[in-house]
């Protein structure tokens, strides 16, 4: 159910370097960069992210959806239950032409994500 979660870090190649290293036994390798934030997974998408940030930054989670519909229903949800919004549903081109997803902040302050990859 998860499709990603990015850790905050505060040395950027220092944590490149050391996850580089430390996924490699479990199969997992740099997959994409995006400035000072990199993926790793085992193939072409990437579930595991690190990003630059200061200590105590919000950290970020994204839910896979089963489809548009639910990322829509997740994201009036959220709002509803006292999420804030971060990204109304939509298509993420940047990311890939079927990126579909929704982000809100949490109570706490926490980029909370719903994503569908399947085309429409």
């Amino acid at each position: 159910m998860l499709d990603h979660i990015t850790l905050i870090i505060t040395n950027y190649m220092r944590a490149r370097e050391f996850y580089s290293k430390a996924l490699a036994p479990l199969g997992y390798h740099e997959v994409m960069e995006f400035g000072s934030a990199a993926g790793f997974g085992e193939a072409t998408k990437p579930d595991f992210w690190i990003a630059s940030g200061k200590p105590g930054s919000i950290s970020h989670v994204a839910f896979t959806a089963k489809d548009r519909d639910a990322v829509d229903a997740f994201y009036h949800a959220a709002i509803a239950a006292g999420g804030k919004d971060n990204g109304k549903p939509g298509i993420r081109k940047e990311y890939h032409p079927n990126y579909y997803g929704a982000f809100v902040f949490d109570p706490d302050g926490h980029n909370i994500e719903a994503v569908c990859h399947t085309p429409v």
